[in-house]
């Protein structure tokens, strides 16, 4: 992290406790079935990585500790394969997205972005849905917001989520692939914890 969006420096942050999004115990309410099957925005993968941290670090935000140094640091594991955004157009404008780090059977969620409502809100459930379906088993969001209690966020010590990731960093597998469209694996995903509940 950096201090703020000009700061050269980095720093790692090692919290007491690390937050977690349930993939397959996702929370939800009537309102986001009722959004995500009206598809309000189209979804792309991979398409704009570098535009959606840099939104990630500009939107909305009068502080960020995403600084020019991080946003490279992340289109380079962007490039190698390991950092992934989630996309979300309207007219084909990128209106919001989410990006992160997919380790083994691991995603890391760094941040998101909406410049319309809903769009970030969207951008989420889509990457959920996918960690679903590919079968992943750890979702870090790393902090608790207000905004990430209506999924029903959770708190782990440091101890229990390192000796969770240590196990599972080494699975194979693969982001990338679906083989499905991504609004029909959505349309799975809100299926399948809708009959649960």
């Amino acid at each position: 992290m950096a201090n703020n969006r000009f700061d050269k420096q980095l720093y790692f942050v090692e919290p007491k406790k690390r937050a977690l999004l349930p993939i397959g115990n996702f929370k939800y309410s009537k309102s986001i079935i009722r959004l995500c099957k009206k598809k309000p925005f189209e979804i792309s993968l991979n398409k704009s990585f570098k535009e959606v941290i840099f939104n990630c670090a500009t939107v909305n935000r009068k502080e960020t500790w995403i600084n020019e140094s991080i946003e490279k640091k992340f289109c380079k594991l962007h490039r190698e394969g390991y950092a992934h955004s989630i996309e979300c157009w309207s007219n084909d404008k990128l209106v919001g997205g989410i990006y992160g780090v997919a380790i083994g059977s691991c995603f890391f969620a760094e941040s998101m972005f909406s410049k319309v409502s809903n769009a970030s809100k969207f951008a989420l459930i889509t990457l959920i849905a996918r960690l679903w379906y590919l079968n992943y088993k750890i979702l870090d969001v790393q902090f608790v917001n207000n905004h990430l209690k209506q999924f029903g966020v959770f708190e782990i010590s440091k101890y229990v989520f390192k000796d969770k990731i240590k196990k599972l960093v080494d699975k194979k597998k693969n982001f990338t692939h679906l083989g499905k469209d991504p609004f029909i694996v959505l349309l799975d995903f809100l299926h399948e914890i809708s009959d649960r509940s």
